[in-house]
């Protein structure tokens, strides 16, 4: 068994990788996007109409989701562990781990704080919808910081396969 675990270790900690991105870039975004269902809901239980506009608000801290995903596919996929699983050195599979550390704590929080701002900006567009534009600014200026983490993950990933 421990010949098994040396032998596999690479692909282990690749693998322990792509889940820290998916985990916890998912856990922020269900958080984000809870909190901003929850203000969406009140909204429309006064104004159905405005279903649309909040609807925008509730899925901006769904992103940061689909970016931890994106990581742990490009993990996967050139590990082989989508595939022809490939050998990976221990080494490898520790810098694939830690490339995935920025879009997985990155993603937790800014979803969190996203979907914070969403809820600020549902409450301006309930009573000024004619605000949306600028409302919309707020919790995008969030997502800065996931999109700066994603590439530092991804940039790592292609830096990786180059060696």
């Amino acid at each position: 068994m421990s010949d098994f675990l040396a032998n596999n270790a690479g692909l282990f900690f690749a693998l322990l990788g792509a889940a820290f991105a998916t985990f916890l870039a998912g856990i922020g975004s269900a958080i984000g996007v809870g909190k901003a269902g929850v203000a969406a809901a009140g909204v429309l239980s006064e104004d159905p109409s405005k279903f649309g506009k909040v609807l925008i608000f509730q899925l901006l801290p769904a992103t940061q989701g689909i970016y931890g995903l994106l990581v742990a596919f490009l993990i996967l996929s050139n590990t082989g562990l989508i595939g022809q699983v490939k050998e990976v050195s221990t080494l490898t599979g520790l810098l694939y781990f830690a490339a995935a550390l920025p879009i997985a704590f990155s993603g937790l929080f800014s979803a969190i704080h996203q979907g914070n701002c969403a809820v600020a900006a549902i409450g301006t567009v309930n009573k000024k919808p004619d605000q949306m534009g600028k409302a919309l600014i707020l919790p995008a200026m969030v997502e800065t910081y996931a999109i700066l983490a994603l590439l530092i993950s991804i940039l790592a990933i292609f830096g990786i396969n180059a060696m």
